[in-house]
C-alpha cells in the first residue's frame, strides 16, 4: 500500500469537530502527510514521492472534507461525543421601511440621534455619582454609561457645569439652577435658585458659582445652600454679600464680581475660573483676575498680578477684581483657566501662559525650586514648526485641570504644479494645516497623545486630532478637519469636530438622504467611567463612544450642530434654534441641549 492510499483511509476515518473546524482540519492533514512522508523508504526518487503524498492528501482533503462535514452535521448529537452543533447566524432582511423617514431611520444611526436630540431634548451625563449630580435617586458611585438627568427632560439651557460633588445649570429663561449633595446634603435635587439676572454663563470653583449675565454683570453664588443662607467668607473677611429674595420667604447670598471702572460702553463679555481665580474679559480686550473661592486665596501665581497675595492685598473686598497690567493693550480676544493656572490669547494668535507650572502646563520647562510664574508669559508657539516654513497662527486656547492646549492653523506651500507636471485637482492637498498641541501632566491620559506624560517640557502635538482633513466636492479639493470646541474636564478632554454635516433634509429628499451630526471623541482618565466607554481603563488617545441612547451596535457618538428646528413627537412642538454641547467636569461627563 501506497503513501497516497494510506492518508486516504485515514482521511475517511477522521471525525471533525464542527467549530473550529478549519483550523483542526489542516492540522490533521498536515500531521497525516509528515507521517507517511517519514515511513517512507531512502532511496533515489523518495523525494517525489514525498510530494506526490502530499498532494495526493490535498486532494483527498478538499474530496473528503465537505462528504464528512455532510455525514456529521446529520449524525446523532449522541454518536459524537462532545459536539456541539454550530450556529449559522446570518443577516436577517431589513424590514421593508414604509416611508422615506422610516428608510432613514433604519440605514443611519445618525439620522436617529439628531432626530431624538429635537423630539427629546435634555441632559445626559455619566461619570462619578458620589456627589449625587448624575443621579439624586441612586446610590450607585459611579455612572458607566450616559443616563439622563430627569429634572432637565425635555429642557433647553443656556450652559451646564458638572463637578463631583454639585452640579450647575442656566435654563432657557436665564435662571441659576444648583443641585448635587454638595449644594445639600438633605436633598440633592435640582432646585432654581437665582432668577431674574438673565445669566449667559456659569463657571465653578471649588466651593462658589461664577455667573456672567447676558448685561455684563458677573456674580459669585456659593455652591452650598447652608453658605448661600449663611454667606460663608474667608476668614478675617468682613466684605458685605447681597440678598435676593425668591418670594419672600427666602433669601440666598451672593456677591456682584463685576468690574469697577470700566470705560463707557465697556463690559464683561466672557469669564473662566479655576479652583481658586477667576478671570474676566471685557469687551475691549481688556483681562482682569479676583479670587473664585471663598476657602482659599490665590498663591500660585494665577491671578498674573506679581506679588499680590494675602497679606498685600489691597484693602477693600478679598475678591476684588484686578486689572492684569501687563496685558493691556494686547486686545485679548480669549480666556482659559486650568485648577491653579491661566493661559490667554490674544487678535495677532499670541499665548500668555501664568501661574503654576509644576507639571509643565504653561507649555515651556518648569523652573528648579520656583514651579509658580506670576507674570503673564508669552509661549514661543513659531518654533513648533521649526525649519518647515510653516508659519502658524494660534487660533483657540481650552484649559482644564493640569494641562493647557491650543490650537494652530498655517498655510502649506501649494504643490499642486510639480517639475514632473501638474497634480490633479482631487488630490491636491489641502492648503492650510490645522494641529492641536498640549502641555501639562499627562498621567492618566489626559494630554491625549498617545503617552503617560508625568512632566512636559514644552507643547505636543496630539496627532489624532491633527492634520486631518477631508474632501470638499464643491471646490474639488481636500480641506481640513478643524475642532469646533475643545471642554477640558480635571483629568480628561474631549473635541467636537467641525466635520461636514447634515440637518436640511426635508420631505422631497432622496429616501436614502440623512441627517449627520458632529463627530465627538474623548481621552483621559477613567477612574470614574466620565470617558463613558463603559469600561474604567485611561485613554491616551482621543477615542468615539456609543450613542447616548446605548444603541452600541450601530454607530458611534455624533451631536446636532446648531439648527433651528421643532421640538416634540414629529416636530409639531414650538420652533427653537439649539445644539448639543458637552461638558467635561471633574470626573463628570455631560451632554445637553442648548439654545
Amino acid at each position: 500500500m501506497n503513501a497516497s492510499q494510506s492518508a486516504l483511509r485515514r482521511a475517511s476515518r477522521l471525525r471533525l469537530s464542527a467549530r473550529p473546524h478549519l483550523a483542526t482540519n489542516q492540522r490533521q492533514w498536515a500531521r497525516y502527510a509528515s507521517d507517511s512522508a517519514e515511513g517512507r523508504p531512502k532511496r533515489r526518487g523518495g523525494k517525489a514521492v514525498g510530494f506526490a503524498a502530499v498532494f495526493a492528501v490535498a486532494a483527498a482533503g478538499a474530496y473528503y472534507y465537505p462528504k464528512l462535514q455532510a455525514r456529521l452535521s446529520s449524525a446523532p448529537e449522541a454518536a459524537q461525543p462532545g459536539y456541539q452543533k454550530a450556529d449559522l447566524e446570518f443577516e436577517k432582511t431589513r424590514k421593508h421601511a414604509a416611508s422615506k423617514e422610516e428608510n432613514r431611520e433604519q440605514i443611519s444611526s445618525q439620522h436617529m440621534q439628531v432626530k431624538k436630540s429635537w423630539e427629546h431634548p435634555g441632559v445626559y451625563a455619566w461619570g462619578s455619582n458620589t456627589g449625587k449630580v448624575i443621579d439624586p435617586s441612586s446610590n450607585e458611585k459611579n455612572i458607566k454609561l450616559p443616563r439622563r438627568i430627569s429634572h432637565f427632560d425635555n429642557q433647553l439651557l443656556r450652559d451646564l457645569k458638572l463637578t463631583q460633588d454639585f452640579g450647575a445649570a442656566i435654563t432657557e429663561k436665564g435662571d441659576l439652577v444648583q443641585w448635587g449633595l454638595g449644594f445639600s446634603k438633605a436633598d440633592p435635587t435640582p432646585v432654581t435658585t437665582l432668577k431674574g439676572k438673565d445669566l449667559a454663563k456659569i463657571e465653578v470653583s471649588e466651593d462658589r458659582i461664577i455667573a456672567l449675565s447676558r448685561g455684563g454683570s458677573v456674580y459669585a453664588i456659593p455652591a452650598s445652600r447652608d453658605d448661600q443662607q449663611g454667606g460663608k467668607k474667608l476668614e478675617q473677611e468682613k466684605s458685605s454679600w447681597s440678598l435676593w429674595s425668591s418670594s419672600g420667604s427666602e433669601t440666598i447670598s451672593f456677591q456682584s464680581l463685576t468690574p469697577t471702572g470700566l470705560g463707557w460702553g465697556e463690559r464683561v463679555v466672557d469669564i473662566s475660573s479655576g479652583q481658586e481665580h477667576c478671570l474676566l474679559r471685557t469687551s475691549t480686550g481688556r483681562v482682569f483676575s479676583c479670587a473664585s473661592s471663598a476657602s482659599s486665596f490665590p498663591t500660585k501665581g494665577q491671578m498674573g498680578i506679581p506679588g499680590l497675595t494675602w497679606e498685600t492685598r489691597p484693602k477693600g473686598r478679598y475678591d476684588q477684581p484686578h486689572e492684569i497690567i501687563s496685558l493691556k493693550g494686547f486686545d485679548i480676544k480669549q480666556i482659559a483657566t486650568g485648577d491653579y493656572h491661566s493661559v490667554v490669547l490674544d487678535k495677532l494668535g499670541r499665548i500668555f501662559t501664568f501661574g503654576d507650572n509644576t507639571f509643565g502646563q504653561l507649555g515651556f520647562e518648569a523652573q528648579l525650586g520656583s514651579p509658580f510664574v506670576s507674570t503673564p508669559t508669552i509661549l514661543q508657539t513659531h518654533k513648533l514648526y521649526g525649519s518647515s516654513g510653516l508659519v502658524p497662527k494660534v487660533s483657540s486656547i481650552a484649559a482644564g485641570g493640569l494641562n493647557t492646549f491650543f490650537s494652530c492653523e498655517a498655510d502649506v506651500p501649494d504643490i499642486s504644479n510639480t517639475e514632473a507636471g501638474a497634480t490633479a485637482p482631487s488630490r491636491r492637498l489641502p492648503h492650510s494645516t490645522f494641529d492641536i498641541w498640549a502641555a501639562g501632566q499627562g498621567t492618566t491620559g489626559s494630554l491625549g497623545t498617545g503617552k503617560w506624560t508625568h512632566v512636559s517640557l514644552g507643547p505636543t502635538k496630539l496627532k489624532g486630532l491633527s492634520g486631518l482633513s477631508e474632501f470638499d466636492e464643491r471646490n474639488n479639493q481636500l480641506v481640513p478637519i478643524k475642532i469646533k470646541t475643545l471642554s477640558i474636564g480635571a483629568t480628561h478632554g474631549a473635541a467636537i469636530m467641525d466635520n461636514v454635516t447634515q440637518t436640511s433634509v426635508s420631505s422631497q429628499s432622496s429616501e436614502n438622504e440623512t441627517y449627520w451630526g458632529s463627530d465627538v471623541v474623548f481621552w483621559g482618565g477613567n477612574e470614574h467611567y466620565q470617558l463613558g466607554t463603559g469600561k474604567r481603563n485611561n485613554l491616551n488617545t482621543p477615542t468615539y463612544i456609543s450613542p447616548l441612547d446605548g444603541d452600541a451596535g450601530r454607530h458611534r457618538l455624533c451631536l446636532t450642530p446648531r439648527q433651528t428646528a421643532r421640538l416634540g413627537e414629529g416636530g409639531k412642538g414650538r420652533k427653537v434654534t439649539l445644539e448639543q454641547k458637552v461638558e467635561c467636569g471633574r470626573f463628570v461627563t455631560g451632554v445637553y441641549s442648548a439654545v
